[in-house]
């Protein structure tokens, strides 16, 4: 009888191993037990919650998008300085068509009022009205008490809705965006309120979740805003059962409570939106009764499974032996009986594998002689031009080249060739092995750390070498040099004269191409100068590099520079004395649509880099190139780039800066009214918002007309006046709180803008205040 093989005995003893997972599963099914089930329930309560969260911030901040829209807009800016009468249609139908705007079924937004408390105005759906005269004027004014500038609040429906449009409310209560106008400026006046009804909320969330029976919504002031039972909008979390608030204080967290003398387990998140708390309820009753089936049908599960296992652990303990006996004929070992006796059938297969990596390393030394063929070929196509410069630094660091890459600034291209074998022992045959050895020389003499590989194109050596040094004329005596002794060298040697050509420095690798034909233009001039010599391209191009065409490139750089930062009237004047140097230099007509098809490109490549699409520029039109060559007279040209181009460029330019000025000036009065009590500076909010300070600066006295720190001042001054007559707190905390070094710069500073110390302040309001007896 045969025995079995080592890896027949490894393949039954891992049918065994197997069989234990799953009867480790079903002892896990058993043991199970109902808080565990309600642990995993509690956290897709909490993905659910965090899911609703996400979907009415983002309907909430897309209607204070289109509010800040409405409240930016030039139409109201223009009427909160008006007092608005019947005689003002046109500014009423302008206004009323900004509200509708923002009316979306998506939103569910029901109402936009707009109040100008200085003029005596408000605006709605229903109409146009005195402000004073309006039902619920004391209450719509309390909305201006509040002390941010923009805040969510829950208010009663029938606030804004009059007798004749009552049937209207859909909801008793409503969520407003409240929004203090004018947005810039301390004074405020007036009030911007998008209302949408407390008891659509759910409608904004269903098409997007299901089973919302369980989830409620309260605001900072724990009132629901939206429940199964829409009867308890408006009302105390209490009042829906929910009795320990001080649970709810964390950010997020779940807990367990008794709601109507029934278990239940909480799942809740804050929102840092508006503060407001999302909440899942979940029955642990409910739980705890489904437990008891989840556990029944594991065990089935676990069955199954281990009945499967065992039938594919039974058939693979059958079959696998034979893929491994086919391997190991196939790699030449014969497994034989004297065989098995001395290894098993996994180390046979590994001494095969040992011998393949023998043969790998084998090949890749093989493979690494010809690294240096390709490294040729490639050198080849730079020199000529042939490699994308966003591929060239890639390549030469897989070379090896790195080092040269980081460190070379200054780089020049030599070009040598041997002049004539004409009279000397060789032969034109021999002209293969004469360049060979001139290459061969050349590594010999120049370190590897100072040079590229030399190759050979068309009977030319080429090589780059380079230096970390960046000033030019050490660089060139240095290059001299070595070529000198490679001249003397290559003579002494092989007694044959070879002749140099000496490119221009350059700076960078991607100008390779150009160096190298200028050094081969260099070697022309053996036909003047005779052989033997050494050329440098500088001395026949009085010092200019190949194909220069003289385009203003620094006036280019500084004219999309005014572009992007919208400055009309220099960017006017700047492309005039572009396109005056591209004309001043002796071209022909033809030639100078080179340079005036690079300026357009190039302007195109910064609309492209920005963002901004050509129909926004150019819409529905032809070929801007095709325009740009059908004209012939350069005032035409100019008009044309201003009109067609640079204008509309910076007008969108413009329109970005302003938008962008208005938010940043947005941010930092948030900061202000958060940080107010702390050490805030300007630096410190240029910090917070990765803007340098002085730009900070000069936007926020642009949009505010008032320098950041008597902003700041201001602010910190009417915060002391409201505790002071609104609060006990002593004047000592007060001073701390505002950041004052002591009490007495405080009460000096207090008097001298209110003519007033802090105590009588407070003496003053307590009495006016006090009620007559």
């Amino acid at each position: 009888m045969r025995s079995l093989s080592f890896l027949s005995k490894m393949t039954i003893f891992g049918f065994l191993l197997s069989t234990l997972p799953v009867i480790f599963i079903g002892a896990f099914a058993f043991v199970t037990s109902s808080s565990e089930i309600q642990k995993n329930v509690n956290e897709g309560k909490m993905q659910l919650i965090t899911q609703i969260k996400s979907n009415v911030e983002q309907k909430l901040t897309t209607v204070n998008h289109t509010l800040n829209q409405v409240i930016n807009s030039t139409v109201l800016k223009k009427a909160m300085d008006m007092p608005l009468t019947v005689n003002d249609f046109m500014m009423y139908d302008d206004l009323r068509s900004e509200i509708r705007y923002m009316q979306s079924f998506d939103t569910k937004l029901e109402d936009v009022i707009l109040i100008n408390a200085r003029e005596n105005w408000m605006i709605k759906n229903s109409g146009l009205y005195r402000y004073n005269s309006y039902p619920y004027y004391d209450k719509l004014m309390s909305l201006m008490n509040t002390q941010e500038n923009s805040v969510w609040t829950l208010n009663p429906s029938k606030w804004f809705f009059t007798e004749e449009n009552a049937r209207s409310v859909t909801c008793d209560y409503s969520i407003s965006l409240v929004k203090k106008l004018p947005t810039t400026g301390l004074e405020k006046y007036g009030l911007a309120l998008a209302n949408i009804p407390a008891c659509s909320l759910q409608d904004l969330i269903q098409n997007d979740t299901e089973h919302l029976d369980d989830i409620l919504i309260m605001d900072e002031q724990n009132r629901i805003l939206m429940h199964p039972d829409p009867s308890l909008i408006g009302k105390s979390i209490t009042e829906a059962g929910l009795a320990n608030l001080k649970q709810l204080e964390a950010p997020m967290g779940q807990f367990s409570a008794s709601i109507n003398e029934k278990p239940y387990s909480v799942s809740f998140l804050r929102s840092n939106l508006n503060n407001w708390t999302y909440l899942s309820l979940t029955s642990i009753d409910s739980l705890t009764k489904e437990s008891s089936k989840i556990g029944t049908y594991t065990i089935y599960v676990c069955v199954l499974m281990l009945l499967l296992s065992m039938v594919l652990a039974w058939l693979g303990s059958r079959k696998m032996y034979s893929p491994i006996q086919l391997l190991l004929n196939q790699i030449g070992g014969l497994v034989t009986v004297n065989q098995k006796r001395k290894a098993n059938e996994f180390q046979m297969i590994s001494e095969h594998v040992h011998t393949l990596f023998q043969s790998k390393s084998q090949l890749e030394r093989e493979v690494h002689q010809h690294i240096g063929q390709v490294r040729t070929f490639f050198l080849i196509k730079a020199f000529q031009g042939h490699i994308k410069q966003s591929e060239l630094l890639e390549k030469l660091a897989q070379f090896g080249y790195n080092r040269h890459i980081e460190e070379w600034k200054t780089m020049s291209v030599i070009t040598m060739q041997i002049d004539s074998i004409d009279n000397t022992r060789y032969e034109k045959r021999d002209m293969e092995l004469l360049l060979f050895a001139v290459h061969n020389m050349i590594e010999e003499l120049i370190p590897s750390q100072q040079r590229l590989a030399p190759i050979i194109i068309d009977q030319t050596v080429v090589t780059l070498i380079g230096s970390a040094d960046n000033e030019e004329a050490a660089f060139r005596n240095t290059v001299y040099a070595l070529t000198e002794q490679m001249q003397q060298h290559i003579y002494s040697y092989l007694n044959l004269h070879v002749s140099i050509g000496m490119s221009l420095p350059i700076h960078a690798f991607s100008q390779m191409a150009m160096a190298y034909r200028e050094g081969l233009e260099a070697l022309k001039h053996r036909i003047k100068l005779g052989e033997g010599i050494i050329i440098q391209y500088e001395n026949i191009n009085s010092g200019k590099h190949y194909l220069n065409l003289n385009y203003p490139k620094p006036i280019e750089n500084e004219l999309m520079d005014t572009i992007k930062l919208a400055e009309k009237d220099k960017s006017k004047e700047l492309l005039k004395q572009l396109l005056q140097a591209v004309f001043a230099a002796p071209l022909t007509p033809q030639e100078y649509q080179i340079p005036l098809a690079r300026l357009l490109n190039n302007l195109l490549m910064v609309m492209q880099e920005s963002g901004i699409g050509l129909n926004q520029i150019h819409p529905n039109k032809g070929s801007l190139f095709e325009e740009l060559l059908s004209l012939h007279m350069a005032a035409e040209i100019e008009d044309w780039f201003w009109t067609e181009v640079i204008h509309p460029l910076i007008r969108i330019y413009r329109d970005r800066q302003d938008a962008q000025y208005h938010n940043i000036s947005e941010k930092i009065i948030d900061l202000v009214q958060h940080y107010y009590d702390t050490d805030l500076t300007l630096e410190e909010c240029a910090s917070r918002l990765h803007y340098n300070a002085n730009y900070l600066s000069s936007i926020f006295r642009k949009e505010t007309n008032c320098s950041f720190s008597d902003y700041l001042s201001t602010y910190r001054f009417n915060m002391a006046k409201k505790w002071l007559s609104e609060t006990d707190m002593p004047i000592k905390d007060i001073s701390s709180k505002l950041r004052y070094n002591n009490s007495q710069n405080f009460i000096r500073s207090f008097r001298k803008q209110e003519g007033l110390t802090p105590g009588q302040y407070r003496d003053k309001k307590k009495e006016g205040s006090a009620p007559s007896r």
